[in-house]
Protein backbone atom coordinates (compact mmCIF):
# COMPACT_ATOMS: atom_id res chain seq x y z
CA UNK A 1 0.00 0.00 0.00
CA UNK A 2 2.79 2.37 0.94
CA UNK A 3 4.75 1.28 -2.11
CA UNK A 4 1.72 1.98 -4.33
CA UNK A 5 1.27 5.45 -2.82
CA UNK A 6 4.95 6.22 -3.41
CA UNK A 7 4.62 5.02 -7.00
CA UNK A 8 1.62 7.26 -7.51
CA UNK A 9 3.49 10.23 -6.01
CA UNK A 10 6.47 9.53 -8.27
CA UNK A 11 4.20 9.39 -11.34
CA UNK A 12 2.57 12.70 -10.36
CA UNK A 13 6.00 14.26 -9.88
CA UNK A 14 7.11 13.09 -13.33
CA UNK A 15 3.91 14.44 -14.89
CA UNK A 16 4.36 17.80 -13.15
CA UNK A 17 7.96 17.97 -14.33
CA UNK A 18 6.87 17.21 -17.90
CA UNK A 19 4.22 19.96 -17.80
CA UNK A 20 6.81 22.40 -16.41
CA UNK A 21 9.26 21.58 -19.21
CA UNK A 22 6.53 22.04 -21.85
CA UNK A 23 5.53 25.42 -20.40
CA UNK A 24 9.18 26.48 -20.18
CA UNK A 25 9.80 25.54 -23.80
CA UNK A 26 6.65 27.39 -24.86
CA UNK A 27 7.76 30.48 -22.90
CA UNK A 28 11.21 30.40 -24.53
CA UNK A 29 9.69 30.09 -28.00
CA UNK A 30 7.32 32.99 -27.40
CA UNK A 31 10.15 35.13 -26.03
CA UNK A 32 12.35 34.30 -29.03
CA UNK A 33 9.59 35.20 -31.48
CA UNK A 34 8.77 38.40 -29.62
CA UNK A 35 12.40 39.57 -29.76
CA UNK A 36 13.09 38.37 -33.29
CA UNK A 37 13.31 41.86 -34.75
CA UNK A 38 15.93 42.99 -32.25
CA UNK A 39 17.59 39.98 -30.63
CA UNK A 40 17.85 36.69 -32.47
CA UNK A 41 19.35 33.78 -30.61
CA UNK A 42 18.15 30.34 -31.73
CA UNK A 43 19.09 27.77 -29.08
CA UNK A 44 20.37 24.35 -30.13
CA UNK A 45 17.90 21.53 -29.57
CA UNK A 46 18.50 17.78 -29.26
CA UNK A 47 16.70 16.62 -32.38
CA UNK A 48 19.73 16.51 -34.63
CA UNK A 49 18.28 19.23 -36.87
CA UNK A 50 20.34 22.07 -38.29
CA UNK A 51 20.30 24.92 -35.75
CA UNK A 52 21.49 28.49 -36.45
CA UNK A 53 22.88 30.80 -33.78
CA UNK A 54 23.49 34.50 -34.51
CA UNK A 55 24.78 37.32 -32.32
CA UNK A 56 22.25 39.09 -30.10
CA UNK A 57 21.60 42.77 -30.75
CA UNK A 58 23.55 44.44 -33.54
CA UNK A 59 27.02 44.97 -34.97
CA UNK A 60 28.28 48.49 -35.60
CA UNK A 61 30.76 49.94 -38.09
CA UNK A 62 31.10 53.03 -40.30
CA UNK A 63 31.13 53.72 -44.02
CA UNK A 64 34.31 52.34 -45.55
CA UNK A 65 34.88 49.91 -42.68
CA UNK A 66 34.99 46.11 -42.55
CA UNK A 67 32.47 44.20 -40.46
CA UNK A 68 31.71 40.56 -39.57
CA UNK A 69 28.05 39.52 -39.37
CA UNK A 70 28.29 36.58 -36.93
CA UNK A 71 26.44 33.32 -37.60
CA UNK A 72 27.17 29.75 -36.50
CA UNK A 73 25.28 26.54 -37.15
CA UNK A 74 25.17 23.14 -35.46
CA UNK A 75 24.11 19.86 -37.05
CA UNK A 76 24.36 16.10 -36.57
CA UNK A 77 27.56 15.18 -38.41
CA UNK A 78 26.52 11.52 -38.47
CA UNK A 79 23.33 12.35 -40.38
CA UNK A 80 24.49 15.11 -42.76
CA UNK A 81 27.39 15.58 -45.15
CA UNK A 82 29.07 19.01 -44.88
CA UNK A 83 28.79 19.47 -48.66
CA UNK A 84 25.00 19.11 -48.43
CA UNK A 85 24.76 22.24 -46.25
CA UNK A 86 23.70 25.41 -48.09
CA UNK A 87 24.48 28.78 -46.50
CA UNK A 88 22.53 31.81 -47.66
CA UNK A 89 22.71 35.46 -46.55
CA UNK A 90 19.93 37.86 -47.54
CA UNK A 91 19.14 41.46 -46.64
CA UNK A 92 15.65 42.27 -45.36
CA UNK A 93 14.35 45.25 -47.33
CA UNK A 94 10.70 44.99 -46.21
CA UNK A 95 8.89 42.67 -43.78
CA UNK A 96 8.27 40.23 -46.65
CA UNK A 97 11.00 41.28 -49.13
CA UNK A 98 14.59 40.03 -49.28
CA UNK A 99 17.63 40.77 -51.47
CA UNK A 100 20.23 38.05 -52.07
CA UNK A 101 23.66 38.85 -50.64
CA UNK A 102 25.74 35.65 -50.58
CA UNK A 103 25.25 31.91 -51.17
CA UNK A 104 27.64 29.00 -50.46
CA UNK A 105 27.23 25.26 -50.99
CA UNK A 106 30.12 22.84 -50.86
CA UNK A 107 33.03 24.61 -52.54
CA UNK A 108 30.82 26.99 -54.52
CA UNK A 109 30.65 30.64 -53.44
CA UNK A 110 28.68 33.52 -54.97
CA UNK A 111 28.04 37.14 -53.95
CA UNK A 112 25.26 39.20 -55.53
CA UNK A 113 24.75 42.75 -56.73
CA UNK A 114 26.70 45.46 -54.94
CA UNK A 115 28.19 42.84 -52.59
CA UNK A 116 30.31 41.30 -55.35
CA UNK A 117 33.97 41.71 -54.49
CA UNK A 118 33.10 42.88 -50.95
CA UNK A 119 31.38 39.92 -49.26
CA UNK A 120 32.91 36.57 -48.29
CA UNK A 121 32.49 33.90 -45.63
CA UNK A 122 34.74 33.99 -42.59
CA UNK A 123 34.84 30.16 -42.26
CA UNK A 124 36.88 30.18 -39.04
CA UNK A 125 36.31 26.50 -38.32
CA UNK A 126 33.40 24.03 -38.67
CA UNK A 127 29.95 25.57 -38.41
CA UNK A 128 31.09 29.16 -39.01
CA UNK A 129 28.80 30.89 -41.53
CA UNK A 130 29.75 34.44 -40.51
CA UNK A 131 29.79 36.95 -43.38
CA UNK A 132 32.58 39.50 -43.86
CA UNK A 133 31.59 42.74 -45.64
CA UNK A 134 34.41 45.06 -46.69
CA UNK A 135 34.23 48.73 -47.70
CA UNK A 136 30.81 49.09 -46.05
CA UNK A 137 28.45 51.54 -47.77
CA UNK A 138 25.48 53.54 -46.48
CA UNK A 139 23.19 51.18 -48.39
CA UNK A 140 24.51 48.20 -46.40
CA UNK A 141 22.72 49.46 -43.28
CA UNK A 142 19.87 47.18 -42.17
CA UNK A 143 18.90 43.65 -41.13
CA UNK A 144 20.41 40.48 -42.56
CA UNK A 145 19.22 36.88 -42.39
CA UNK A 146 21.60 33.93 -42.15
CA UNK A 147 19.88 30.77 -43.40
CA UNK A 148 21.35 27.26 -43.21
CA UNK A 149 19.65 24.46 -45.14
CA UNK A 150 20.25 20.74 -45.66
CA UNK A 151 18.12 18.29 -47.63
CA UNK A 152 15.40 18.09 -44.99
CA UNK A 153 15.64 21.01 -42.56
CA UNK A 154 16.50 24.68 -42.42
CA UNK A 155 16.91 27.34 -39.77
CA UNK A 156 17.70 31.06 -39.82
CA UNK A 157 18.76 33.94 -37.60
CA UNK A 158 18.90 37.73 -37.92
CA UNK A 159 21.77 40.18 -37.51
CA UNK A 160 21.41 43.97 -37.61
CA UNK A 161 24.17 46.04 -39.21
CA UNK A 162 24.28 49.57 -37.78
CA UNK A 163 26.44 52.52 -38.85
CA UNK A 164 28.03 55.33 -36.90
CA UNK A 165 27.02 58.64 -38.42
CA UNK A 166 24.75 61.67 -38.26
CA UNK A 167 21.14 62.58 -39.12
CA UNK A 168 20.42 65.76 -41.07
CA UNK A 169 17.00 67.21 -41.93
CA UNK A 170 16.72 68.24 -45.56
CA UNK A 171 14.47 70.12 -47.97
CA UNK A 172 15.48 71.43 -51.43
CA UNK A 173 15.43 74.94 -52.91
CA UNK A 174 11.76 74.50 -53.81
CA UNK A 175 10.88 74.80 -50.12
CA UNK A 176 9.50 72.75 -47.28
CA UNK A 177 7.07 69.87 -47.78
CA UNK A 178 7.79 69.46 -51.49
CA UNK A 179 9.12 65.88 -51.57
CA UNK A 180 7.19 62.66 -51.99
CA UNK A 181 8.83 59.49 -50.68
CA UNK A 182 10.76 58.69 -53.86
CA UNK A 183 11.94 62.28 -54.26
CA UNK A 184 13.08 62.24 -50.62
CA UNK A 185 15.14 59.13 -51.32
CA UNK A 186 16.72 60.85 -54.31
CA UNK A 187 17.36 64.07 -52.40
CA UNK A 188 19.22 62.21 -49.65
CA UNK A 189 21.30 60.31 -52.21
CA UNK A 190 22.23 63.57 -53.97
CA UNK A 191 23.46 64.97 -50.65
CA UNK A 192 25.62 61.93 -49.81
CA UNK A 193 23.09 60.18 -47.61
CA UNK A 194 20.22 57.72 -47.36
CA UNK A 195 16.78 58.09 -45.79
CA UNK A 196 17.21 57.57 -42.05
CA UNK A 197 15.58 54.74 -40.10
CA UNK A 198 13.37 55.29 -37.08
CA UNK A 199 16.13 53.91 -34.81
CA UNK A 200 18.60 56.46 -36.19
CA UNK A 201 16.14 59.33 -35.77
CA UNK A 202 15.29 58.25 -32.23
CA UNK A 203 18.98 58.09 -31.31
CA UNK A 204 19.49 61.58 -32.77
CA UNK A 205 16.53 62.83 -30.68
CA UNK A 206 18.13 61.34 -27.55
CA UNK A 207 21.24 63.36 -28.42
CA UNK A 208 19.17 66.56 -28.64
CA UNK A 209 17.90 66.81 -32.24
CA UNK A 210 14.90 69.15 -32.34
CA UNK A 211 13.21 69.71 -35.68
CA UNK A 212 9.76 71.18 -36.22
CA UNK A 213 9.12 69.87 -39.74
CA UNK A 214 7.92 66.34 -40.46
CA UNK A 215 10.10 64.24 -42.76
CA UNK A 216 10.11 60.89 -44.54
CA UNK A 217 11.94 57.93 -43.01
CA UNK A 218 13.29 54.77 -44.63
CA UNK A 219 10.20 52.69 -43.81
CA UNK A 220 7.78 55.12 -45.49
CA UNK A 221 6.61 56.73 -42.25
CA UNK A 222 6.67 60.47 -41.57
CA UNK A 223 7.95 61.65 -38.18
CA UNK A 224 9.79 64.50 -36.46
CA UNK A 225 11.81 64.86 -33.21
CA UNK A 226 10.88 67.46 -30.56
CA UNK A 227 13.12 68.16 -27.57
CA UNK A 228 11.62 71.60 -26.79
CA UNK A 229 7.80 71.61 -27.06
CA UNK A 230 6.36 74.88 -28.38
CA UNK A 231 3.11 76.11 -29.84
CA UNK A 232 4.30 76.17 -33.46
CA UNK A 233 5.45 72.54 -33.21
CA UNK A 234 2.34 70.72 -32.05
CA UNK A 235 1.53 72.78 -28.95
CA UNK A 236 3.63 73.59 -25.93
CA UNK A 237 1.87 71.18 -23.57
CA UNK A 238 2.56 68.05 -25.64
CA UNK A 239 5.37 65.78 -24.44
CA UNK A 240 8.84 65.58 -25.95
CA UNK A 241 9.64 62.69 -28.26
CA UNK A 242 9.63 61.53 -31.86
CA UNK A 243 6.18 62.43 -33.14
CA UNK A 244 4.68 60.12 -35.70
CA UNK A 245 2.34 60.90 -38.62
CA UNK A 246 2.25 57.18 -39.48
CA UNK A 247 2.76 55.62 -42.91
CA UNK A 248 1.86 58.07 -45.66
CA UNK A 249 1.07 57.74 -49.37
CA UNK A 250 4.50 57.54 -51.02
CA UNK A 251 3.46 59.16 -54.29
CA UNK A 252 0.84 61.75 -53.37
CA UNK A 253 1.94 63.22 -50.04
CA UNK A 254 4.83 65.66 -49.61
CA UNK A 255 7.12 66.31 -46.65
CA UNK A 256 10.79 67.02 -45.88
CA UNK A 257 13.37 64.23 -45.50
CA UNK A 258 15.49 62.96 -42.64
CA UNK A 259 18.76 61.79 -44.17
CA UNK A 260 21.60 59.79 -42.65
CA UNK A 261 25.28 59.83 -43.57
CA UNK A 262 28.43 58.27 -42.15
CA UNK A 263 32.22 58.51 -42.15
CA UNK A 264 33.86 60.47 -44.99
CA UNK A 265 36.45 58.96 -47.29
CA UNK A 266 37.98 62.37 -47.77
CA UNK A 267 38.17 65.85 -46.30
CA UNK A 268 35.84 68.87 -46.17
CA UNK A 269 37.54 72.27 -45.92
CA UNK A 270 36.67 75.96 -46.17
CA UNK A 271 38.55 77.40 -49.12
CA UNK A 272 40.07 80.77 -48.27
CA UNK A 273 39.84 83.34 -51.06
CA UNK A 274 40.62 87.05 -51.25
CA UNK A 275 36.95 87.91 -51.83
CA UNK A 276 33.52 86.34 -51.58
CA UNK A 277 32.26 84.31 -54.54
CA UNK A 278 29.12 83.68 -56.52
CA UNK A 279 28.04 80.04 -56.78
CA UNK A 280 29.63 79.59 -60.22
CA UNK A 281 32.90 81.11 -58.99
CA UNK A 282 32.79 78.88 -55.91
CA UNK A 283 32.39 75.81 -58.12
CA UNK A 284 35.44 76.77 -60.21
CA UNK A 285 37.44 77.56 -57.06
CA UNK A 286 36.89 74.06 -55.63
CA UNK A 287 37.67 72.44 -58.99
CA UNK A 288 40.90 74.44 -59.12
CA UNK A 289 41.93 72.87 -55.81
CA UNK A 290 41.17 69.34 -57.10
CA UNK A 291 37.95 69.17 -55.15
CA UNK A 292 34.22 69.70 -55.59
CA UNK A 293 31.70 71.87 -53.76
CA UNK A 294 30.78 69.88 -50.65
CA UNK A 295 27.37 68.26 -50.35
CA UNK A 296 25.14 68.85 -47.35
CA UNK A 297 25.72 65.36 -45.98
CA UNK A 298 29.48 65.77 -46.34
CA UNK A 299 29.42 68.99 -44.32
CA UNK A 300 27.32 67.33 -41.59
CA UNK A 301 29.72 64.36 -41.45
CA UNK A 302 32.71 66.72 -41.25
CA UNK A 303 30.99 68.62 -38.41
CA UNK A 304 29.98 65.52 -36.45
CA UNK A 305 32.89 63.15 -37.11
CA UNK A 306 35.84 65.37 -38.07
CA UNK A 307 34.74 68.16 -35.67
CA UNK A 308 34.90 70.84 -38.36
CA UNK A 309 34.21 74.21 -36.70
CA UNK A 310 34.09 77.28 -38.93
CA UNK A 311 32.25 80.53 -38.26
CA UNK A 312 32.09 81.47 -41.96
CA UNK A 313 29.14 80.91 -44.26
CA UNK A 314 29.92 79.04 -47.46
CA UNK A 315 28.24 77.62 -50.56
CA UNK A 316 27.34 73.93 -50.75
CA UNK A 317 26.62 71.84 -53.82
CA UNK A 318 22.82 72.16 -53.65
CA UNK A 319 23.03 75.96 -53.72
CA UNK A 320 22.43 76.39 -49.99
CA UNK A 321 24.74 78.36 -47.68
CA UNK A 322 25.72 76.82 -44.33
CA UNK A 323 28.51 76.63 -41.77
CA UNK A 324 29.42 74.09 -39.04
CA UNK A 325 29.76 75.02 -35.35
CA UNK A 326 31.22 72.58 -32.79
CA UNK A 327 32.03 75.15 -30.10
CA UNK A 328 29.04 77.55 -29.89
CA UNK A 329 29.65 81.28 -29.41
CA UNK A 330 27.24 84.17 -29.59
CA UNK A 331 28.70 85.73 -32.73
CA UNK A 332 28.34 82.42 -34.62
CA UNK A 333 24.59 81.95 -34.52
CA UNK A 334 23.58 80.91 -31.04
CA UNK A 335 24.52 78.74 -28.10
CA UNK A 336 23.88 75.28 -29.58
CA UNK A 337 26.32 73.27 -31.72
CA UNK A 338 25.13 72.36 -35.20
CA UNK A 339 25.23 73.19 -38.88
CA UNK A 340 23.77 76.67 -39.40
CA UNK A 341 21.59 77.09 -42.48
CA UNK A 342 21.21 80.44 -44.28
CA UNK A 343 18.87 79.00 -46.91
CA UNK A 344 19.19 79.25 -50.69
CA UNK A 345 20.44 82.71 -51.71
CA UNK A 346 20.55 83.95 -55.29
CA UNK A 347 23.39 81.99 -56.91
CA UNK A 348 24.40 84.78 -59.27
CA UNK A 349 24.33 87.89 -57.14
CA UNK A 350 24.90 86.73 -53.55
CA UNK A 351 28.54 86.26 -52.53
CA UNK A 352 29.90 83.85 -49.88
CA UNK A 353 32.83 81.59 -49.17
CA UNK A 354 32.73 77.91 -50.16
CA UNK A 355 33.13 74.49 -48.53
CA UNK A 356 34.97 72.00 -50.73
CA UNK A 357 35.30 68.22 -50.55
CA UNK A 358 38.49 66.46 -51.63
CA UNK A 359 38.45 62.62 -51.79
CA UNK A 360 41.14 60.69 -49.95
CA UNK A 361 44.21 60.09 -52.08
CA UNK A 362 43.80 63.26 -54.14
CA UNK A 363 46.75 65.59 -53.59
CA UNK A 364 46.01 69.29 -53.25
CA UNK A 365 47.77 71.53 -55.78
CA UNK A 366 50.22 74.16 -54.59
CA UNK A 367 48.32 76.78 -56.59
CA UNK A 368 44.58 77.35 -56.74
CA UNK A 369 41.90 79.59 -58.23
CA UNK A 370 41.71 82.84 -56.26
CA UNK A 371 40.64 86.45 -56.70
CA UNK A 372 39.57 87.52 -60.21
CA UNK A 373 40.06 83.97 -61.50
CA UNK A 374 43.85 84.19 -61.32
CA UNK A 375 46.10 81.45 -59.95
CA UNK A 376 47.54 82.20 -56.54
CA UNK A 377 49.22 80.18 -53.76
CA UNK A 378 46.43 77.96 -52.38
CA UNK A 379 45.33 78.54 -48.78
CA UNK A 380 43.15 75.81 -47.26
Amino acid sequence: MVSGRRGLQWSLLQASLLVFLILLASSQTTSSERGRKKIVHVLEDESGAVVVQTAPGKVVTHRGGTIVLPCRYHYDVSAHDQDEIRLKWTKVTDPVAFVDVFVAMGKERRAFGSYRGRATLQEAGPGDASLIIRNVTLQDYGRYECEVTNELEDDAGMVKLDLEGVIFPYHPRLGRYTLNFHEAQQACAEQDGILASYDQLHEAWLEGLDWCNAGWLQDGSVQYPISRPREECGRKDTPVGVRNYGYRHKDDEHYDAFCFTSNLNGNVFFLKTYRKLSFAEATRACEGSRASVAKVGQLYAAWKIQLLDKCEAGWLGDGSVRYPIVNPRARCGGLQPGVRNLGFPDKKYKLFGVYCYRPAGVVAPRWGWEDQGSWQPLRV
